[in-house]
């Protein structure tokens, strides 16, 4: 098969940088152990952009030349697999298979929505439920599926208004990709990012520090978003006309029910979910790790008497995949670290900048990103390690900056193939969707605004909730 232009360049990108490395005499003052990591990484790296090879094969391939070639020991490789943050990702997608099961998230949403009056207030009640989903479902992926069938369901009831059908069309995935930072599950990349700092500056970032710290961003920028997709997508008249949409409307085209008493199993997990989402937030007062808390719950969510999903059911939704990408990527960040690799590679920057204009620029980088590598967690795992680095070198204070750094690569909206959530609900069977072009127009709204909001709170709000900027 003749590569595309792409992968050409790519290949050759990733072939010329290797040659360098391999010569003795260029950079001196590289290790072997550095020199190994770095033409692992750019090989990776490439392999990420420009070919269409599955992204876990390549991340697991790097990983095990790091190990082969002895620059990380198989015990860095295979214990990754078992970081306390891929237990709570397991645990709390066993937890989300449990909510889907219940049916609790089509009862929410109609208790919400239907409180809409106007289309203004439809968008933000729809926002704020898609917020709060960040809490029960891990991932952006896994939000979108269970959101998918209530937009479904909104769809149909709307189907007379169709720039409304494609402004929720749109506003779907928005949401989920810019809340997503509320929780520490919300993405696989927070879980790298938080591993990452752990390995380089020996700093835990719990799951009750990173609420404290991205829940007002996620609110922040989901509801601007909101005002965001609602001014590109619809026009004046569109916005006019009054919304009524009754839960016995929305009943109609869901499979489970939405309005009258709830079953015991509902409220069993609507219980359960809420002593989960608590124990995590109190974290500081019992100190229980939040993947403890997970475990349990999912257990309990998984059992004959009190569940509501069978254990082999609810595992069958883990993405496992994700999951190893996931430890093969935390392996590259040691090796980078560890290897002085990461260290070196910023050496030549110039990193004499005050620390709000270092912010700048990271934000900068990392919400551009998106267009270059589309997976969040590959973002991650190229990004933060030379990002702490780099914060280090500078006088920044490392998890400011790598906080910053994922923050800002939830911006992905501007392709549909930038992010799952976007592909998803671009291509809905029967309903009008957005284009590629109303893509662009919102993006070129909302990534300013987006960077905009995160240096904002990564320099005025974080200081006073614990994270200063240097």
């Amino acid at each position: 098969m003749t590569p595309n232009p792409r992968q050409a360049v790519t290949l050759c990108i990733a072939l010329s940088v290797c040659a360098l490395l391999l010569v003795p005499g260029n950079f001196p003052g590289l290790g072997a152990d550095a020199r190994l990591t770095l033409g692992v990484f750019t090989l990776a790296t490439c392999a990420w952009i420009g070919t269409p090879i599955d992204d876990t094969y390549i991340a697991l391939g790097a990983g095990l030349a790091l190990t082969a070639t002895g620059v990380i020991s198989s015990d860095t490789l295979f214990g990754t697999l078992g970081d306390e943050t891929v237990w709570l990702l397991i645990c709390a997608f066993v937890l989300a298979a449990a909510v889907a099961r219940s049916g609790l998230s089509g009862r929410a949403a109609a208790f919400l929505v239907s409180g809409a009056r106007s289309v203004r207030q439809l968008t933000h009640l729809t926002t704020a439920a898609l917020v709060v989903t960040a809490f029960a479902v891990p991932a952006t992926s896994g939000r979108a599926a269970l959101a998918l069938p209530v937009f479904l369901a909104l769809a149909k009831v709307l189907a007379d208004r169709k720039r409304l059908v494609v402004m929720l069309a749109l506003l779907f995935p928005t949401v989920i990709l810019l809340s997503a930072v509320a929780t520490l599950i919300g993405a696989g990349a927070h879980l790298i990012t938080v591993s990452v700092l752990w390995e380089a500056t020996g700093e835990r970032v719990g799951f009750t520090q990173w609420l404290l710290l991205g829940l007002p961003l996620a609110v922040a920028s989901s509801h601007l978003a909101a005002e965001a997709v609602l001014l590109t997508t619809t026009r004046r008249a569109d916005r006019k006309g009054p919304v009524r949409i009754t839960p016995d409307q929305l009943q109609e085209h869901s499979e489970q029910p939405v309005t009258g008493p709830w079953e015991p199993a509902e409220t069993r997990c609507a219980l359960l979910l809420a002593t989960v989402v608590v124990l995590w937030c109190s974290e500081p007062l019992h100190q229980v790790p939040p993947a403890v808390v997970a475990l349990i719950g999912a257990v309990v969510a998984s059992s004959p008497a009190l569940g509501t999903v069978r254990l082999k059911d609810a595992l069958k939704t883990v993405p496992w995949s994700l999951l190893l990408f996931m430890a093969a990527t935390m392996a590259m960040g040691v090796a980078l670290a560890d290897s002085g690799a990461a260290t070196w590679l910023v050496g030549g920057l110039p990193l004499d900048l005050p620390p709000w204009l270092f912010l700048t620029v990271v934000v900068a980088v990392s919400t551009a990103a998106h267009l270059v590598l589309q997976s969040r967690s590959a973002r991650s795992s190229v990004l933060v390690p030379l990002v702490v680095a780099a914060a280090v070198g500078a006088g920044v204070n490392p998890v400011a900056a790598a906080l910053a750094s994922t923050a800002a690569a939830g911006f992905c909206h501007t392709l549909p193939a930038s992010a799952k959530p976007v592909t998803l609900f671009a291509e809905v069977p029967g309903v009008p969707t957005y284009t590629p072009r109303d893509l662009l127009r919102l993006s070129a709204v909302l990534a300013p605004l987006s960077a905009a909001l995160v240096l904002l709170c990564a320099v005025t709000l974080w200081p006073l909730l614990g994270v200063p900027v240097r």
